[in-house]
This record gives structure tokens, sequence and C-alpha cells, in this order.
């Protein structure tokens, strides 16, 4: 809510700039906790190629963060939250289309009803002023579900 209303109400133009004070203050409390406060044991990374996984999905949720910021600017934080809330969807269709894998029937049963109430709520909230809007917030799902 706070970047929604940096983005919008108090004029902030620097939704990328935004997103890197948050990756920057995310990393330096993790290191707190994690060296400091000792709340989980340092790990390190035994390979290249773990490296680059890390490196990879960090970068994809970092771009997920930059476009969530950008969305903010032109669509209410309920919509987004609600449009959030299908992740889970979108993970287990990825999930399936990439590498199938499926998950328990009892899964995409539970899913039906947060799919639905997203679209009445996009419907409402969003009043479909403009499609563009809305894969604006959906296509950082798509790359972190992915």
């Amino acid at each position: 809510m706070l970047n929604k209303y940096l983005l919008s109400n108090y004029g902030f133009k620097y939704p990328i700039f935004l997103t890197m004070c948050h990756m920057t203050a995310c990393s330096l409390l993790s290191y707190v906790a994690i060296a400091w406060m000792k709340m989980v044991p340092m790990q390190t990374i035994r390979s290249k190629t773990q490296f680059l996984k890390i490196s990879a999905l960090s970068l994809v949720f970092c771009v997920s963060v930059v476009f969530g910021n950008i969305s903010l600017r032109f669509l209410p934080v309920s919509f987004n939250q609600a449009v959030g809330a299908t992740t889970p969807f979108f993970t287990a269709v990825f999930a399936y289309l990439m590498i199938l894998k499926r998950e328990a029937w009892l899964t995409y049963v539970t899913l039906v009803p947060v799919v639905t109430g997203v679209v009445i709520a996009s419907g409402v909230s969003c009043l479909f002023f403009s499609y563009l809007c809305q894969l604006g917030v959906l296509f950082p799902l798509l790359i972190w579900a992915s």
C-alpha cells in the first residue's frame, strides 16, 4: 500500500528505483537476520549451476516486482491483490504444461472458487477499462509461476 501511495498519490515516477530500494532493503535485512541474529543457518553456494539457478530466480522475481510496482500506478491495490491470489492456479497450470506435474484433484477443485472470485472482483474493481492494465498485473504472475 505504501508503494501505491508513493506511485499514485505522491506522484513518485520511478518504479524501478522503488524496486531497487525494495530489493536492497530485503537483502540487507535478510543478511542481518541470517548472519547476526542467527535465525537460520548460513548456506553456501555449492556449484556454478546452483549459482545460475539462484541468479535466474532472483532476476525473475525482480522483474515481477518491477512490473507489479508499475501496475500500481494504474490499478487499485485491491485488484492487484486479487490477481495475486491466482498465483497458485498459474503455478499448477504451468507445472503441468512445462514439466507434466499433476497436482491432486483436490488442489484443482480448491482453485476453482479462488479463480472465480478473482474474475468477479476484477470485473467490479477494474471495470474492464483496459485489457492492457489487466495484462500488466498478470504478466508478473505468469513469469513468477513459470
